[in-house]
């Protein structure tokens, strides 16, 4: 199965569904896709996304973020748009990261694992994340999911949504991994050098750069491990945590699930 959607300006964007769930059912393909933003995107990019039919958009982001990067919409765009602004007084441990620390590749990897580490608990993901739930169980449509980059933020949904459908972690992991597209990270690093540089006042090595643009599945298991830790398991994260009982994971199942 091919999950890329090849665009111009709009990066990672991808069908996360198609996986074998346990039981020998399936999680339905073109219902489920996650992306980066969608500032860049061109015309073309979102004639492509139209065709899609998309129900419902959940933007992880910011609200710094958003106003910064504004998203482009097709016409005719009726989706509804998730997303909030709980916690814009604190700041942005990118930014933090960025503007303090040596910009070393030991140090970009520290700053990931301690990401996510913390990011299944912060309140505004939480918040978010409560509500893509609620929108698998109630929303016909397709849903899209989408950060900045589409990988950290996004990744972590996308794995839980795996882990609730019962999509074998070996696929899950996999999945997150896509997002290490040497094509892509090759041709965006020197507007991410730019990037940092502007923050930073100074360039931070390439293969520093490399390391902040992609993922490794020790950073997920990281988060997965936190889930474990403070709530006993991830099945008990869903539940306690983000309002996924026994009712609405038996209507997202009976949603995406073949």
């Amino acid at each position: 199965m091919d999950r890329r959607l090849a665009l111009e300006g709009v990066e990672n964007f991808r069908d996360f569904g198609g996986y074998p769930t346990a039981g020998g059912r399936r999680l339905k393909s073109r219902r489920l896709y996650r992306s980066a933003s969608h500032g860049r995107a061109t015309e073309s990019d979102l004639t492509a996304i139209a065709a899609l039919e998309i129900a419902v958009v959940v933007d992880l982001r910011r609200k710094q973020e958003r106003e910064r990067d504004p998203s482009r919409r097709h016409f005719g765009f009726a989706a509804e748009v998730i997303d909030n602004d709980i916690g814009e007084e604190e700041e942005d441990s990118w930014i933090a990261h960025v503007s303090r620390s040596d910009l070393s590749e030991a140090s970009f990897r520290a700053y990931m694992f301690g990401y996510y580490k913390e990011a299944p608990f912060n309140a505004r993901m939480v918040d978010l994340y409560a509500r893509y739930f609620d929108v698998l169980a109630r929303i016909e449509g397709p849903v899209l999911i989408h950060c900045a980059a589409g990988k950290d933020r996004t990744g972590i949904l996308a794995a839980l949504t795996h882990h609730l459908a019962g999509v074998h972690r070996d696929d899950m992991m996999a999945d997150y991994l896509l997002t290490n597209d040497e094509e892509r990270i090759a041709r965006r690093l020197p507007q991410m050098i730019e990037y940092i540089a502007e923050i930073a006042g100074r360039e931070p090595p390439a293969a520093a750069v490399r390391v902040g643009m992609g993922v490794d599945a020790a950073y997920l298991e990281t988060a997965l491990a936190a889930m474990d830790e403070r709530f006993g398991g991830v099945e008990t994260y869903l539940a306690k945590a983000l309002g996924v009982d026994s009712a609405r994971r038996a209507a997202i199942e009976a949603r995406l699930l073949d």
